[in-house]
């Protein structure tokens, strides 16, 4: 499946935004959608899971309360509500499938694709 994400853009501390990851193909109910980011100078972060019915969802503890993961199957769409942003928010957002869920991040599950990022800016 081959993944498009929209949305980023620079937003105020304290202020929200919605991140969106468009699929294609007719598939794309059968794969488990996660969000990573990577802030400059820094390794990818996991940031949060979604499974493929959307009925079970897990977040990383730095986002927890604040962003919420959410999919929309008829469009082939999974997103993310990020609320309450903080400068330290500030990265490249990534959306990933994969087949497996895990709850937390797990790095023996392998990814089936990447969308190409969306930039998140958070000023202070």
């Amino acid at each position: 499946v081959q993944l498009q994400a929209s949305g980023g853009g620079v937003v105020q501390a304290g202020g929200s935004l919605r991140l969106s990851c468009a699929a294609s193909g007719r598939t794309f109910s059968s794969y488990v959608m996660d969000w990573f980011r990577q802030a400059p100078g820094k390794e990818r972060e996991f940031v949060a899971t979604i499974s493929w019915s959307g009925t079970n969802t897990y977040y990383a503890d730095s986002v927890k309360g604040r962003f919420t993961i959410s999919r929309d199957n008829a469009k082939n769409t999974v997103y993310l509500q990020m609320n309450s942003l903080k400068p330290e928010d500030t990265a490249v957002y990534y959306c990933a499938s994969k087949r497996a869920y895990s709850g937390a991040y797990d790095s023996s599950i392998e990814y089936a694709g990447w969308g190409q990022g969306t930039l998140v800016t958070v000023s202070s």
